[in-house]
């Protein structure tokens, strides 16, 4: 039967800590912790966004987050706010990533992202990983104005690839998105890497620690 594979894109196929690691040793010794702040605010934003019915594209999401760790840790100097922005727009992918989605597009597998990025974050993100002839579509949330892990996201793969919910493949390092992906109803796998400990119903149908353990998967 056809079927599809899709990934979320941070977190996921791109590492959202590359921006501070290349800054590291300018930000200092709080680098991980402003890293962390960064990232969690930037998802806080989608989520109250979208409980309130409103919409702001990702990218201005991504700078207010970014203002709010500056403000959060005054030993991080601003005026590395233009590299790590910069450094955002092309963040690097994991080196999993890379071989996985070579893998399965050389096994005539469908692959797309499906991501709250903008376009213009993904397509940069993309390009730099050069993963642009792996994949068959790139879906951002900026189409409907709506973040995850609202239905209206999933729905736009089984729109794009005119399949039916189980037969796509949903992949995400992010616990919540892989709930709302299974609530939607797409096969999912969660890729743990950071061994967190959360809980959403329903449960993934694979945990993995990284995505090289992906194809050995019989869905």
């Amino acid at each position: 039967m056809p079927r599809a594979f899709v990934f979320d894109a941070y977190g996921t196929l791109f590492d959202v800590h590359a921006a501070i690691a290349q800054h590291r040793g300018a930000a200092g010794p709080d680098a991980d912790r402003f890293s962390e702040i960064w990232r969690a605010k930037q998802l806080e934003y989608t989520w109250t966004l979208t409980l309130a019915d409103r919409y702001v594209d990702f990218w201005t999401l991504t700078e207010r987050a970014l203002d709010y760790a500056f403000a959060s840790f005054p030993s991080v100097d601003k005026a590395l706010r233009p590299k790590l922005l910069d450094a955002y727009l092309t963040l690097g992918a994991f080196p999993d990533a890379r071989v996985l989605l070579r893998d399965l597009k050389s096994r005539g597998e469908a692959t797309a992202i499906l991501s709250n990025g903008t376009p213009r974050m993904l397509g940069a993100a993309v390009a730099a990983a050069n993963v642009a002839g792996d994949l068959d579509a790139v879906l951002s949330v900026d189409s409907i104005h709506i973040y995850k892990p609202r239905p209206e996201v999933y729905a736009l793969v089984t729109a794009r690839f005119q399949l039916a919910p189980r037969d796509v493949i949903f992949v995400s390092s992010n616990r919540w998105d892989v709930m709302g992906a299974a609530t939607f109803g797409f096969r999912t796998a969660w890729v743990n890497r950071a061994s967190a400990a959360e809980e959403y119903d329903p449960a993934p149908d694979a945990v993995l620690r990284d995505l090289a353990g992906l194809p050995s998967i019989q869905w």
